[in-house]
């Protein structure tokens, strides 16, 4: 049974039925529907990303390291091997959850700054291993001839046609997720967010949500990074770098970590402000991302989701300075 209001949802969902249409009348933004397919793509990870991070307060930067893992074992499986492009999205979503068990096991013992350092850490370190793989990665010149997606004879070999299977994705894992928030492990989480000790003394196996909640954002990551290789056939390392990582907490940052609403808009701002209105700036790209960081660190804590509370306590205070 769902638990979350469905008129949003509804709402939502008809956007991105009508999205494309809309995109077609107009030539101006008629590419953006390949924009938004990148858009449903990152918002995969950065669902998974809100709940471990704003939820179960649990800090990653390299979460670039487990998109890369679903994208290339998607693509060595398919390119070299010749097997099923979904048997290989599954296959990689479980080594990233194995992968995911092995490193978060020793490093989310880790608090604050010492827990972003080791994330950090492991995302360089993969990074460096699809670098310097050149039989198996392709190395800095990347891989190619990875598989478009087909199911049953229908082949997803058109920018719409991805768009819509992609976003049915987002679409049931945003539903999973938001039902998994509002439900006795989404009150888990919070509380370790809160207070570890405290969580712990209620009775809350800290270290196993802490585990289940990172693995499951670093699933996420993977089958977004397979979605990513079947739909461009070709994969680069540079894709997978800090940066990445960096970008992704951003658009959560932006949006609001403590929100899954927040993720989504916040990743569609960032996604469009790189691929579509930061082409201009070249080489002063991260210097706009730097500004966005520290303004919404500064002065909106809480990401634009926070913003009509703002508007909300300022429109309070301007009816009491009356009275």
């Amino acid at each position: 049974m769902l638990r979350i209001a469905k008129l949003p949802i509804a709402v939502f969902a008809l956007f991105i039925i009508v999205f494309p249409w809309i995109a077609r009348q107009i030539p101006v933004i008629e590419h953006y529907t390949n924009i938004m397919v990148f858009v449903g793509i990152y918002c995969l990870i950065t669902i998974g990303l809100s709940l471990l991070m704003g939820y179960a307060g649990q800090i990653s930067i390299g979460h670039a390291a487990f998109f890369g893992i679903g994208a290339y074992v998607s693509g060595i499986l398919t390119a070299k091997y010749g097997m099923n492009a979904w048997a290989c999205m599954v296959i990689g979503m479980a080594i990233a959850a194995v992968v995911a068990a092995l490193v978060g096991a020793p490093s989310l013992k880790l608090k604050g700054h010492y827990l972003a350092m080791a994330t950090i850490a492991f995302g360089i370190i993969v990074f460096i291993i699809f670098n310097e793989e050149i039989e198996w990665t392709g190395g800095p010149d990347g891989m190619s001839g990875i598989p478009g997606l087909s199911l049953f004879g229908f082949e997803f070999n058109s920018v719409k046609r991805y768009y819509y299977l992609v976003w049915g994705f987002v679409l049931a894992v945003f539903i999973f997720t938001v039902n998994v928030i509002q439900s006795g492990t989404g009150r888990a989480l919070r509380a370790i967010h809160a207070s570890e000790p405290a969580a712990s003394a209620m009775g809350v196996d800290v270290f196993r949500f802490k585990i289940l909640v990172f693995v499951y954002s670093a699933v996420l990551a993977s089958l977004a990074g397979s979605f990513y290789a079947h739909y461009l056939n070709f994969i680069n390392p540079s894709t997978f770098d800090l940066f990445f990582s960096v970008k992704l907490l951003i658009m959560i940052a932006l949006g609001g970590m403590h929100s899954i609403w927040g993720a989504i808009v916040g990743t569609g701002l960032i996604t469009f402000l790189s691929n579509e209105w930061l082409r201009y700036f070249e080489e002063f790209e991260i210097i706009v991302y730097g500004a966005i960081l520290l303004f919404v660190t500064v002065l909106l804590p809480d990401g634009l989701a926070g913003v009509p509370g703002v508007v909300k306590g300022w429109f309070r205070k301007q009816v009491s300075d009356e009275r």
